[in-house]
């Protein structure tokens, strides 16, 4: 009986095992995709600018607006500085 038990426990150990290593996985994967994509949208940028100037200055402008306006209406409280 406490070979099925030790068997049964030895099995739970290899289960949680696996599912820290695909936790990593699954990390590494989302951080390479992200990396991918900010990548991406900088090419983009770089390769609209160099086709249509006005095009990319108009974009970045909404970008920047949008930006400021989310940190002056976000509810995040700066530090104090005594």
């Amino acid at each position: 009986m406490e070979r099925v038990i030790q068997l049964l426990d030895d099995l739970d150990d290899f289960m949680s095992t696996l599912g820290l290593l695909s936790e990593r996985i699954r990390n590494g994967l989302v951080m390479l995709l992200s990396t991918l994509f900010v990548l991406a949208i900088q090419v983009g940028g770089v390769l609209l600018a160099l086709a249509h100037p006005p095009l990319a200055l108009a974009a970045a402008l909404l970008l920047f607006v949008s930006l400021l306006y989310r940190a002056v209406t976000s509810s995040h409280q700066p530090l104090e500085i005594a």
